[in-house]
């Protein structure tokens, strides 16, 4: 090989240090690309979110889902786009109709989402392993107290679950202590639910409904494959994909996100280079993910084959979060008003300490600022007693696909790339990434669906959620008391294990039995789906 074909395939890195990256998974093209960019000053254009204030839900762009409902829409534009789409349906004997407008309220915009799921697509994003959900430090963190209280479930947890892909860690402990279905096993039970509902509904035994994409990472895209294979014993599968015809283990599209390197520390200045001497040692880089909002990057080939397949609508969200399932109330929003996207918030709980809130932004428009970096905790509690209602990202979003398709090389260029400094044990070094949720910041003409927490954020980033989630030391002696209702934790986990009982008992289709939550059987689905059935007693 050439010196020159050697520096071309090493991207410019010496050749010691590409070929240990390459041995980590580390993504050398890429690397070097996101490196160049900065130092040409390419990313000095994005700036941090600044926050001015806090948006008003105003029945337009802002929606409460969490009341009751009554959306007007124009019925001969609605009834053309779905006509484009093949779709012949109509909308005037869902809704109230005056002159060529109707008034939807939930339950008609319900029974339009579920005719619409041929044209829906379900994304999840699988992180790597579930290391850090075990994580020692982070758990104590949230309470010491509850830590003591639940350390035994932790550690059966940690027994099952340390290190493998999170999406094949359960989800929940049963009250009999034993473990309940894995995330992903529930993901595709949801799907497999309304893929059922839609078959009974219409009578089409159709197989393109609802199909499920992933982005995995590098490290645990074979362990995912692997596990799919053997789903289709699944008690929580099995009779649902005979019954439907669907063997949706088999039929997951897959986006693989490589590694970038760590770069060295903001406080070195320019050029950044990689961090190359981790833990001390030469030649040892880190690697790291590049953030969710490399999506629209890695998985732009699953969205364009979706788009070929007569998809309109993607959903995208996070494998961990149970509340994360298919809504059609939100579906049919989106297709009746032509919407760019709809991305889910929900209204701020004691335990929403860390991520995203709704603000308006420097220029005046909706965007999404990190508490704690773009807006203070204080500056949010000073609103909340001023009576302002403060939403929390939920990490969950719905995109016009054909919206996406035709901006994906713009949103995966214009999306921020942000560095963020880090001081760990490996060392002081600064890692890159894009985060989905600031392309809110990109679109002109998308909806915010305000949420209720414990329905469709049900979240778990910490083992701790789960064991909360799960019901686990919520009569124990032990469990701390407060008596600011906004630093109650016995308060808020009540609220969610309560909200995780209602998902496993409709959305997932399961019944508790003797303290274990089971599948209920199909003639019980199909009793619960039929058409005078109310989705929304």
């Amino acid at each position: 090989m050439s010196t020159f074909d050697e520096k071309r395939d090493n991207y410019g890195f010496p050749s010691p240090l590409a070929a240990v990256m390459r041995r980590k998974g580390i993504d050398l093209e890429l690397t070097r690309n996101i490196l160049t960019r900065y130092n040409a000053g390419e990313f000095d254009r994005f700036q941090p979110v600044r926050a001015t204030g806090f948006p008003r839900i105003d029945g337009e762009r802002v929606i409460d889902l969490t009341v009751p409902l009554e959306v007007a829409v124009d019925l001969p534009t609605a009834e053309a786009r779905f006509q484009r789409w093949g779709l012949a349906l109509d909308l005037s004997a869902y809704c109230r109709v005056e002159g060529k407008t109707g008034y939807f309220d939930r339950e008609g915009l319900a029974q339009i989402g579920i005719f619409l799921y041929p044209y829906v697509g379900y994304g999840v994003l699988n992180g790597g392993s579930a290391s850090s959900y075990f994580d020692y430090k982070k758990n104590v963190a949230l309470s010491p107290e509850i830590y003591e209280i639940c350390a035994e479930q932790f550690h059966f947890l940690a027994e099952l679950g340390r290190n493998k892909a999170k999406a094949l860690v359960p989800a929940y402990i049963n009250e009999d202590g034993t473990p309940g279905a894995t995330f992903i096993e529930l993901k595709m039970r949801a799907l497999l639910l309304e893929i059922l509902r839609y078959q009974l509904r219409t009578g089409s035994k159709a197989k393109q409904i609802l199909p499920l994409f992933q982005m995995a990472s590098i490290y645990n895209y074979q362990e995912l494959e692997d596990a799919y294979e053997k789903l289709g014993d699944s008690p929580y599968l099995r009779d649902l994909m005979a019954e439907t015809g669907v063997a949706i283990n088999k039929e997951v599209l897959t986006g693989v996100q490589p590694m970038l390197a760590a770069y060295t520390h903001s406080s070195l200045g320019r050029p950044k280079e990689v961090f190359a001497t981790a833990y001390g040692k030469p030649n040892n880089p880190l690697p790291m993910p590049g953030g969710h909002g490399q999506n629209f990057q890695i998985l732009s080939r699953c969205y364009r084959e979706l788009f070929d397949r007569g998809i309109k609508m993607v959903y995208l969200g996070n494998v961990d979060n149970l509340g994360f399932t298919v809504n059609p109330v939100a579906v049919a929003l989106l297709a009746l008003q032509g919407k760019n996207g709809g991305f889910e918030f929900a209204f701020r709980t004691v335990v929403d300490t860390k991520g995203g809130v709704l603000v308006l932004d420097q220029d005046g428009r909706l965007n999404c600022a990190d508490l704690g970096v773009a807006i203070s905790q204080e500056e949010v509690l000073a609103a909340e007693k001023r009576g302002e209602q403060i939403l929390f990202n939920c990490a969950t979003g719905l995109f016009d696909l054909e919206y996406l398709v035709a901006h994906l090389e713009e949103i995966s260029t214009n999306l921020p790339v942000r560095f963020s400094d880090q001081d760990k044990d490996a060392g002081r070094y600064s890692q890159a990434e894009q985060v989905t949720w600031e392309i809110i910041g990109m679109l002109e003409d998308f909806y915010v669906f305000g949420i209720d927490k414990y329905d469709r954020f049900l979240a778990a980033k910490i083992v701790l959620e789960t064991l909360l989630a799960s019901g686990v030391g919520l009569n124990d002696p032990r469990f701390p008391q407060v008596d600011d209702p906004a630093q109650d934790l016995k308060k808020t986990a009540t609220k969610l294990h309560a909200g995780l009982q209602r998902k496993l008992a409709t959305v997932y289709g399961l019944k508790k039995v003797a303290g274990c939550w089971t599948p209920k059987t199909i003639s019980e689905l199909k009793q619960e789906m039929t058409p005078d059935h109310r989705l929304f007693p």
